[in-house]
Parts: structure tokens; sequence; C-alpha cells
């Protein structure tokens, strides 16, 4: 009787820790029942293909005309090109640049990495020859490098290792050593929801609890700034994978931990960098802490910094025109100390 007693209330004290949590956006599934059942929204753009790197096939998508010089989009940890919405890479676009945004390996059309191997796996330098392999097959010698959180990592990488390459360099929400020991790394309230997370919706992987735990996911890197999540676009956008595309690869997520873990610290190695530098960064990011950017940022040399009240581990429409503004700024000061226009008539 006192084991059955256990049982239940253990049962209970389960049950209560994975629902107490946060919930989905009230009418999430009314929402994502309707995307569903509506014609599939193509969020591809721009001139479509695959770089290799080696045995690598890295899918990207190329859009606009280089007037101005091309801009490579770096994204982060199990995230896809398609996290570089319109309203994010338009304005670069307009403004004439030619915008490259591409799959990681791991996610999306790129190659998943069947063979993947803890002991012996892919790191951060590796994913940044992702990049160059695309910009070596468009044949751009330079470019703008962007990089958001984990892709930040890959772009301050490419700066240092491979600095030729290199017009700017603008590094969101990310840090020079995730796993420093004086700061906060995985945030234990972000790691306790994706647990909920992960038991609510990752082992029975309909495609309703795909877009489920997406959706949950992102609604945790908000910060506590004056905006909300547009469910609807967002939850088209996962739709698109899940039925144009190949959908979420369930095993990237530690394999790109572990590419970030295996990296270890770039803090000795920043001060290398000498491309014109952006740090942009949300004091309320969710994920990647503030203090990581406070660190980080005062070891490249003559780097600009973005502190953003509000803004989480997200690029939402609120806050796009001032990043566009100082990140514009950058190329153009990138671009005069270069002579890169000059040179590229």
């Amino acid at each position: 009787m006192i084991l059955l007693f256990l049982f239940i209330t253990t049962v209970i004290a389960f049950l209560i820790f994975i629902y107490s949590g946060p919930q989905l956006p009230a009418g999430s599934d009314e929402i994502i029942k309707a995307v569903m059942a509506e014609e599939v929204v193509d969020y591809s753009d721009g001139e479509k293909g695959y770089a290799k790197n080696g045995d690598i096939s890295i899918y990207y998508e190329c859009i606009g005309n280089n007037k101005k010089g091309s801009i490579l989009l770096i994204t982060g940890l199990n995230s896809m090109l398609n996290d570089w919405r319109k309203y994010i890479y338009q304005p670069f676009v307009d403004a004439g640049y030619q915008v490259i945004r591409f799959d990681n390996r791991g996610v999306g059309n790129s190659d998943w990495m069947g063979n993947w191997d803890k002991r012996k796996p892919y790191i951060l330098e590796d994913m940044a020859t992702d990049g160059l392999a695309i910009l070596d097959h468009l044949n751009i010698p330079q470019a703008h490098i962007v990089g958001l959180s984990m892709g930040g990592m890959i772009a301050q990488r490419i700066a240092i290792s491979h600095s030729e390459r290199v017009l700017s360099l603008t590094s969101i929400m990310s840090t020079g050593y995730y796993h420093d020991p004086e700061l906060v790394n995985v945030p234990r309230r972000f790691l306790i929801n994706l647990i909920r997370y992960i038991i609510r919706y990752g082992f029975n992987r309909t495609p309703e609890n795909v877009m489920k735990m997406h959706l949950g996911m992102r609604k945790q890197l908000e910060g506590n700034g004056d905006y909300e999540l547009d469910v609807k676009e967002l939850m088209q956008k996962s739709w698109y994978e899940i039925k144009s595309r190949k959908g979420f690869n369930p095993k990237v997520r530690n394999q790109h931990a572990t590419a970030i873990k295996k990296s270890g610290s770039r803090y000795g190695e920043l001060g290398k960098i000498n491309a014109p530098t952006l740090i942009v960064h949300g004091k309320d990011d969710t994920l990647v802490k503030f203090e990581h950017a406070q660190k980080y940022a005062p070891m490249i040399p003559n780097a600009k910094t973005l502190f953003i009240d509000g803004m989480g581990h997200d690029l939402p429409k609120k806050y796009i025109g001032e990043i566009h503004t100082n990140m514009l700024a950058l190329f153009s000061e990138s671009n005069a100390k270069t002579g890169f226009i000059k040179n590229s008539k």
C-alpha cells in the first residue's frame, strides 16, 4: 500500500512538474490546425543551390545583387535559414547588397550528418568552412559576415581564422565562450522548460507536436519588451519546413551543442580580429545572457556595441530598424575602409 501511494504521489508530482510550466499561447491548437489545412506558404527566396565542402552539401539561397557587396548570414543552433525572415534581410537587399542565407550542416536541406560520431564530432571551425565553401562556390572573395547566436560564434571563427575573407563582422546575441565557468551558460529556467517541452512533445513526433515543440521553445526566447510572437507566421514557417523541405532533425541539437563545447574559448583570439565589428545583444536575452556580450565585446579591437533593452534571444520587428541602421553603417564604414566599392568597379 505504501509503495502504491509513493508511486501515485510520484506520478502526480511528475505531471505537475511537466504541465505547471509555461503554456503555449492561447489559441495555438486552432492556429496549428488551420495552418495545416491551408496551402503551404513558400518561404524560399532568390537563387537556390548547393555548395560542396568536401563530401558535405550545404544548401543556400542568394538574394539580390552585390552592387555594394555580399552579406553572409549564419544562423544558430538547430535553426534553419528561414529564421532569417524577410523583414530582417530585405532592407539589406533594398540598400544594394546581395544576401546569402544557408542551412548549417545538420539542418534544413543541408546534409544531416548521419555518420556523426561523438568521439570525433565536427566543431565550429568545420562549420565556418561550410560558409566559406558557399562564398567560393559563388566566386565571392570577401563578404560581410553576420552570425546569430551559435552563428555569431562561427562568424567570429571566420574573422579569426580567415580574416582575408571578412569585410566586417556582426555578432548577434552570441558569446566568445559559451561555457565560461564565470558566466551562466544554459540558464536554469530555460533548461527546465526545455525538459518540459521535450517530454510533452518530443517523444511522439507527430507534425502537430513538432510544431508545438518549436513554438514553445521560440516563446522561451522572448525578452521582456513590448512585443509578441507572431504565432501564425511561425507555424506557417514550421509547416513549410515539414512539408516542403526536410523537416526538423531531432539529433542536431546535441551535435551543435557538442560543436560549441568542443570548440572551447575564443577569448585569447578575439584580439586578432581586425575587421570592423558590431556586437548586438538584447539585455533580456533568455539563453545567452547579456553578461556574455559585456565580457567579450571589449576583447575585439574597436568593436562597436548595440545593447537593446527588452530584447531577448530573438530579432523582433520592434527593434529591427535600429539594428539595420547600425549594421548598414558598419557595412559602409568597412566598404570605405577597404575600398571595396572602388575595387569592385
